[in-house]
């Protein structure tokens, strides 16, 4: 099919205003059929005729703005595009290669888009690609109940509270439980946030405004209604249901970006799952993620230690104790106030624990053998190694905080309550035993109990009133009058205070006992510790086996929290009881139930 003729107005029309009627005579019939398929692939629609006249031409800016006057556009003029182009002229060769086919100048040549659409096009890249270094979380209303500092707990990522979130925090503010409190604080750190009213909450508010620079992310609200299409069997009215559509919303929004729904509740993480959307739990209350990475204050040496370290170690003895100074690869991994413990056949065994870290070397001093009849606190002796650690501990007086864990029957309750009459009784070390817990029952609750706080603290002290029933048996001299004797004058010493009045307290010169403390939370732990004055000593003692706190687990037990944070602190202790001591029936049922 011949090749039409092209109007006579194109030349006016497509050529520039510098090219002359010479250079448009020069141009053959193939190049000008060529910026037909140079505009298809968004090209420069006025190099053809400048090819004439400048042999390496610059590409205007300007023309790709007059292709949508010019006719070529047409499809009488358009339809000859995909015949083979003859070579064009030498001179034209010369600059510039020859001219490809429009199905070649699309696989090969980049485009270049209109000015209008490249910059729509930057923006919209600018928009896909930014926000991809952070993430975007939307809090459900029980992360931010159950940890009031959530909000600043995300790093450089953003967060999102869709506004039923704000109404749910509105209706659980009231009371007096821990829940209320949290909800109080949130509230508080909220309005911190968005008190400066030159912000415009479309943009994100800061979250480091109020002083927290870890969280360099911002906090945006729910200003519109955002309506996301949610299976039918899910009911539109139910708070968690909302969320979960705000989220949906928010993914089709956000396409650049991860939405990701942070939750508590397990059955929503589920449903949201279900649906596509991206869920995680809050994990930033965990203090460890596997409860065996727990530390346990024991560390045992290698059965090569003396040969390894026998010619650089510095031995000397003060106050009954042998030091030594030790350096090698062993040093790095010890923390003061560890335990180590060396046990080969045929030798000698050494218990120490570690007194000093300095750089690469440390130093273990011996300790005291408890487990010697002569040694026995308040008529206890140990009956393994863990629990002569322990005794250590409990009767050292530079050490202000001790914790105690280990399963069922080892003797936490016994050891402690043991060393602590030694203390107030015999040495006068400190005035009084004052010993809490917190009240959760294993099942259902039995209602209100009658009397004064230490009374309506008896039936949750049943423990403690058995090791007294063992440690007051004596050795059987005197009678039971003496026995009764001992007894008034044993509980005269210890008194039963309920957790719930320890705000604002400060225990002088106490010996504190801080019971089945697996049940605390790490800020009522926080609450406890801190009321210690001069002169007190607390000791915590705990089973992460048995919590029976709702919502807690032993990776976010306040225990666990006390035990991580003060580990390596000279003035404090830890040691997991491994063996259990109360009975074979006992220690059988720990193993296989």
């Amino acid at each position: 099919m011949p090749l039409p003729k092209p109007p006579k107005a194109r030349a006016d029309q497509v050529a520039p205003a510098s090219a002359t009627p010479a250079s448009l005579e020069a141009t053959s019939p193939a190049t000008q059929a060529a910026p037909p398929a140079r505009r298809k692939s968004q090209g420069a629609s006025a190099q053809a005729p400048r090819g004439g006249s400048n042999p390496t031409p610059k590409p205007s800016r300007k023309t790709p703005a007059r292709a949508p006057t010019s006719p070529v556009t047409s499809p009488a003029t358009a339809a000859p595009a995909p015949t083979a182009l003859p070579q064009p002229p030498a001179e034209v060769s010369t600059a510039k290669a020859p001219a490809p086919s429009p199905q070649e100048a699309r696989a090969t040549k980049p485009t270049r888009p209109a000015p209008a659409a490249k910059t729509g096009a930057k923006s919209a890249a600018k928009v896909a690609t930014a926000p991809l270094a952070n993430k975007l979380f939307v809090l459900d209303t029980n992360v931010l109940m159950h940890d009031p500092m959530s909000l600043y707990r995300f790093d450089e990522h953003d967060i999102y509270l869709p506004m039923i979130t704000l109404e749910e925090l509105d209706g659980h503010k009231k009371g007096m439980s821990e829940v209320a409190r949290n909800v109080r604080q949130v509230s508080r750190e909220l309005d911190a946030l968005a008190a400066d009213s030159s912000l415009d909450p479309a943009d994100g508010i800061p979250l480091a405004k109020t002083g927290h620079k870890e969280a360099t992310g911002k906090l945006f609200f729910q200003t519109q209604f955002l309506n996301a299409p949610l299976p039918a069997g899910l009911p539109q009215g139910k708070a968690d249901n909302q969320i979960l559509g705000v989220v949906q919303s928010l993914k089709l929004q956000q396409s650049g970006r991860e939405v990701v729904l942070v939750s508590k509740d397990i059955n929503m993480r589920v449903k949201a799952r279900a649906l596509g959307l991206a869920a995680e739990d809050y994990f930033n209350d965990k203090t460890l993620d596997d409860g065996d990475l727990l530390y346990t204050g024991v560390q045992a040496l290698p059965s090569d230690f003396w040969k390894r370290n026998g010619k650089t170690i510095e031995s000397w003895s003060t106050a009954g104790a042998t030091h030594y100074r030790v350096s090698g690869p062993t040093v790095p991994s010890l923390l003061v106030n560890e335990f180590v413990y060396l046990e080969n056949p045929g030798e000698a065994p050494l218990y120490a624990r570690v007194a000093e870290v300095s750089g690469r070397s440390a130093v273990l001093r011996t300790i005291r053998d408890y487990g010697h009849a002569k040694n026995s606190v308040w008529g206890v002796v140990a009956r393994n190694r863990e629990q002569n650690f322990a005794l250590n501990l409990l009767m050292d007086p530079d050490c202000d905080f001790v914790t105690l864990t280990g399963t069922a029957g080892t003797g936490k309750t016994l050891m402690t309550l043991a060393a602590g009459l030694s203390q107030v009784m015999d040495e006068r070390r400190y005035t009084e035993i004052i010993v809490t817990r917190v009240t959760v029952p294993v099942g259902e609750d039995i209602g209100f109990l009658p009397g004064n706080e230490e009374e309506k603290m008896g039936p949750w002290m049943g423990a403690l009133d058995d090791n007294l029933e063992v440690l007051a048996k004596g050795d059987g001299h005197g009678g039971e009058w003496a026995r009764a004797a001992t007894n008034d004058l044993v509980r005269s010493k210890i008194r039963i205070k309920s957790l719930n009045f320890m705000r604002g307290r400060t225990f002088l010169n106490k010996f504190v006992i801080i019971d089945e403390a697996q049940n605390l939370t790490p800020k009522q732990m926080k609450t406890l510790i801190t009321r210690a004055g001069p002169g007190t000593k607390i000791v915590c003692l705990g089973n992460l086996a048995q919590i029976d706190t709702p919502y807690l687990t032993e990776g976010s037990s306040g225990l666990t929290y006390a035990v991580d944070r003060f580990k390596g602190w000279p003035h404090s202790g830890h040691v997991t009881l491994a063996r259990g001591e109360r009975s074979r029936l006992a220690d059988y049922a720990s193993d296989v139930l």
